[in-house]
């Protein structure tokens, strides 16, 4: 099938691009590198009115750091990622989830920002941005901005904290020390696929940062600082039984073999952030 007609719009500053998505009361979509909207509007599954295109937008496609700060455009693709042309808030961590996303014909278009914007509950950067404690920076009509932490921003399955009249047009992720420790573990049926489970864990004792997230639970990323305290604490993962127990604990409905998958992958995440090796 081939999309219902849409109007393509491409405007000249990140203010009016905002504005023209504010202004279609819901008809009128962005759009960067189109992986998730494209299949969606062939398939009909989404009508707009038009669609707004950000690719060319001034600052989007920009990588910069600071002393504190590494800040990603949320036009850049995730290949350019993986290729090392980011600066690494914490060694090697964001190099790792690019590469496990999808396919590299997917991570050659895909974007970054797109992808947190989809927010599918199954999607990579949701998870391991939530753990490396970083924020969305939103640019609305009138040109302002605001950050908006991870934590904050899926309200759940493809939605967000973003305002009809705003665009993301940046992740901003503090610099970890280089003691810090990652570990990022997803359980997929097959490569390339979104994961059925997926667990995330940073830890920098330097600035006493610990953070155990889980991911693909049918919604936002669940955080446990229960489980973080047990690896800070004890420098071990927490046994599966325990594990199992927080998640049942989490209000979310997940199933037993959910529950398992997303246990597996907590304790091989922290195992691989701890170990010597």
């Amino acid at each position: 099938m081939k999309p219902a007609p849409f109007e393509l719009h491409r405007p000249s500053d990140t203010a009016l691009a905002a504005r023209m998505t504010g202004g279609g009361d819901g008809t009128i979509k962005p759009v960067a590198g189109g992986q998730s909207l494209g299949p969606m509007l062939n398939l009909r599954l989404t009508r707009p009115a038009g669609l707004v295109d950000i690719t060319a937008l001034p600052g989007l496609t920009d990588l910069r750091e600071t002393a504190t700060h590494v800040e990603i455009g949320a036009a850049v693709a995730h290949a350019r990622i993986e290729d090392g042309a980011c600066p690494e808030p914490i060694a090697g961590m964001l190099r790792h989830v690019a590469g496990g996303i999808a396919y590299r014909a997917v991570r050659n278009r895909g974007t970054i920002g797109g992808s947190l914007c989809h927010a599918d509950p199954a999607a990579d950067w949701i998870t391991a941005l939530t753990a490396l404690g970083a924020s969305v920076v939103a640019t609305g009509g009138t040109g302002t901005t605001r950050e908006i932490p991870m934590t904050e921003f899926m309200l759940g399955a493809y939605r967000t904290a973003l305002r009809p009249d705003e665009i993301a047009t940046a992740i901003r992720i503090p610099r970890h020390s280089p003691g810090a420790r990652w570990g990022y573990h997803k359980i997929c049926r097959k490569v390339g696929e979104f994961a059925d489970a997926i667990a995330a864990f940073v830890a920098d004792p330097q600035t006493r940062v610990c953070r155990a997230v889980f991911g693909s639970t049918g919604g936002a990323p669940l955080v446990s600082p229960v489980l973080a305290a047990h690896a800070a604490r004890t420098g071990t993962p927490a046994d599966l039984a325990m594990v199992k127990a927080e998640l049942g604990r989490s209000g979310l409905s997940l199933g037993a073999v959910k529950i398992h998958q997303l246990a597996v992958a907590h304790r091989r995440a922290v195992a691989e952030a701890l170990s010597d090796g």
